[in-house]
């Protein structure tokens, strides 16, 4: 809590919504660097936060979420976006709507790793933007 408290980095991490002391503490302190990765996608594809594709003959197969990678870090992100997917429902915002979207087509795993996935690459962002997170407007 100490380190949290001294870290300016740490928290703007724990403005993101599914991102608590914890996670922000994890991301700050496994990501000293973040401008070696390009971007976003390529900070939630070092986590293995997408699904394996077994695609063969034209036929697009997804599979579970790799488990190489941090799972440290990927645990953290998943538990904090089931919190974030349970919570769509009361939440009259931009993500939220989107979330609530999802979970009409989709399966409540698949959504939880999407949200995971998006706030890994929110985190990136602050991370190398240096900024806060700023919630969307309500719709």
């Amino acid at each position: 809590m100490e380190w949290h408290r001294q870290c300016a980095t740490s928290q703007r991490l724990e403005t993101v919504p599914g991102v608590g002391i914890i996670t922000a503490i994890a991301i700050a302190a496994t990501v000293p660097v973040p401008s070696v990765l390009k971007s976003g996608r390529q900070f939630a594809a070092w986590l293995k936060l997408f699904l394996r594709q077994n695609s063969s003959g034209g036929k697009e197969r997804l599979g579970r979420v790799s488990k190489m990678g941090d799972g440290y870090l990927r645990r953290l992100l998943v538990v904090g976006a089931t919190s974030v997917t349970r919570r769509a429902g009361t939440k009259d915002t931009r993500s939220g709507a989107w979330v609530r979207s999802l979970l009409e087509r989709k399966p409540t795993r698949l959504v939880t790793v999407a949200v995971a996935n998006k706030t890994a690459r929110t985190a990136w962002a602050l991370l190398v933007k240096g900024e806060s997170y700023r919630t969307a407007p309500a719709i």
